[in-house]
């Protein structure tokens, strides 16, 4: 009797371990299922028709960016200009060309920090006053807004979306801050651009002015269209994916 009753006792003890052990698993699959989803900017759009966003980064000079504006307005180009507040306070004059010429202009931050470092209260000055520097020069409301050095977080995402900004990064990056060679940046963009994507350069590249004319040329004979970054996102009614990029519901 006493060998029936210490055997059952075992039993009991061996099904309460596998059971503990077997819940323990379940608990630790479903945990990833149901872990917080990353908030994402805008990368680029999904889209039928074969519209792109060409944008600008505008911080630390100003040498070459009257040649862009012309090389647009002669290709009859509209695309995005994103400045930094020191930018668009040393060079109002280019913030209102910029602006008669039909472009975009969004904030790109006012000191350019890393933003994904910052509080709550400093991100919110970071993009209020970069965003009023703008509209007050041009006396229209400012819609987007790209983070320094591609830098983003849940709070930044979700702070500048309480402010009634789309935060935007890019899916074609031209690399021309590294001073690529004209044919360089020629290559990476036009044999990576795909209907809605957004394309990176920066008002002060070395070989962008170079590249760009036939850059617009050749997508141009592709198809392309090329609209500001404003034109081409949705503002209400979508959704992201995990890449990055936008869709209208």
């Amino acid at each position: 009797m006493k060998v029936y009753i210490t055997k059952k006792r075992t039993l009991i003890i061996v099904l309460l371990l596998v059971l503990i052990t077997a819940v323990s698993s379940v608990t630790v699959a479903i945990i990833p299922t149901f872990s917080k989803k990353r908030v994402l900017p805008i990368y680029s759009v999904e889209r039928e028709d074969k519209k792109i966003a060409i944008s600008f980064d505008c911080a630390w000079g100003n040498t070459y960016t009257d040649e862009l504006l012309s090389i647009m307005h002669d290709k009859g180009v509209k695309c995005t200009f994103f400045t930094v507040k020191f930018w668009t306070d040393k060079y109002p004059d280019y913030v209102k060309k910029i602006f008669e010429h039909g472009h975009e202009l969004g904030t790109h931050s006012s000191t350019h920090p890393k933003m994904s470092t910052l509080s709550k209260e400093k991100i919110i000055e970071e993009l209020s006053l970069s965003k009023k520097a703008i509209e007050d020069i041009i006396g229209t409301t400012v819609k987007v807004f790209r983070p320094p050095f591609g830098d983003y977080n849940d709070l930044l995402i979700n702070t500048a979306e309480e402010l009634n900004l789309k935060t935007i990064q890019w899916s074609v990056d031209s690399l021309d801050w590294k001073d690529l060679s004209a044919n360089q940046i020629y290559d990476r963009v036009v044999n990576r651009v795909k209907a809605g994507d957004i394309v990176l350069f920066h008002n002060n590249g070395l070989n962008t002015s170079k590249a760009l004319p036939a850059i617009i040329d050749t997508l141009i004979i592709n198809g392309y269209e090329f609209v500001t970054v404003s034109e081409l996102i949705y503002f209400d009614n979508y959704y992201i994916d995990n890449t990055g990029r936008q869709y209208c519901r």
